[in-house]
């Protein structure tokens, strides 16, 4: 039984070989969508094929967002693939230098995290939008952080990446509300994946004293923000942190 309205919806997802982007594809799998897939390396490709059972729902090809050309091509084989595209979901990220102060990070290593996460981003939304154009309900839902509204040390590059996809979101929205493409984005705080837990440097969020989102639940709001049933909602960078960027430091 589908619950998210999404069924034969035709959705293309970056970064979909782990993390919240894996968790994307099996719901939108469970819900009877179509999935194209885009992962930087082949071996996550063969990955993806056995984490979902080799489900001929689901297709993925190796891209990187990176690469302009390389994701055109990947683009334009999965909507072929496919019949075209309704909803573009943009998981493909970096976390680059975790934990080095502001002398700590190369000018390099700087650009390689916006290079990923805002103009990788901006990329595949564009490279999708001949066939979005020609969707019935298009949108994108663009990965984004909490992050992107609140700063912790340690985490310049990640951080400035993530305030530009919350801005980006917005202006998207604006762009494309011609076209009717609706363009949102999730920013959820620590979300227990492989990249979390390296950059935290723990085996197990189970004792960590503070509370930490499932990729499912992160998934669902995704998808949630994808359904048709949310036709209204545009150009929101929906915040989901349990309510901690509200608290006050007012000493009370």
């Amino acid at each position: 039984m589908t619950t998210l309205g999404i069924a034969g919806k035709r959705l293309l997802v970056t970064g979909g070989a782990s993390g919240i982007g894996l968790g994307v594809v099996r719901l939108a799998l469970a819900e009877k969508a179509q999935v194209g897939v885009i992962t930087r390396r082949q071996s996550s490709v063969e990955a993806l094929r056995d984490a979902t059972g080799h489900d001929p729902a689901c297709v993925a090809v190796r891209g990187d967002v990176t690469d302009p050309t390389q994701l055109r091509n990947a683009v334009d084989e999965l909507a072929q693939q496919m019949g075209g595209v309704d909803i573009v979901v943009t998981c493909a990220g970096v976390d680059g230098v975790f934990g080095n102060s502001v002398e700590g990070v190369s000018p390099g290593e700087f650009r390689e995290v916006l290079d990923t996460n805002v103009v990788g981003t901006f990329a595949t939304v564009q490279a999708a939008l001949p066939y979005l154009r020609r969707s019935l309900a298009p949108c994108a839902v663009l990965i984004g952080s909490d992050s992107g509204f609140v700063s912790a040390p340690g985490m310049v590059p990640y951080i400035a990446s993530k305030g530009a996809v919350r801005q980006l979101t917005q202006a998207l929205s604006l762009e494309l509300f011609g076209d009717m493409i609706r363009v949102n984005s999730v920013c959820p705080s620590v979300v227990d994946t492989p990249m979390a837990r390296r950059d935290l440097g723990i085996d197990s969020f189970d004792e960590v004293g503070y509370p930490v989102q499932t990729v499912d639940e992160v998934t669902w709001t995704v998808l949630m923000l994808a359904s048709p049933r949310s036709r209204a909602v545009n150009g929101v960078s929906l915040l989901s942190d349990f309510g901690y960027s509200g608290r006050s430091s007012f000493p009370a």
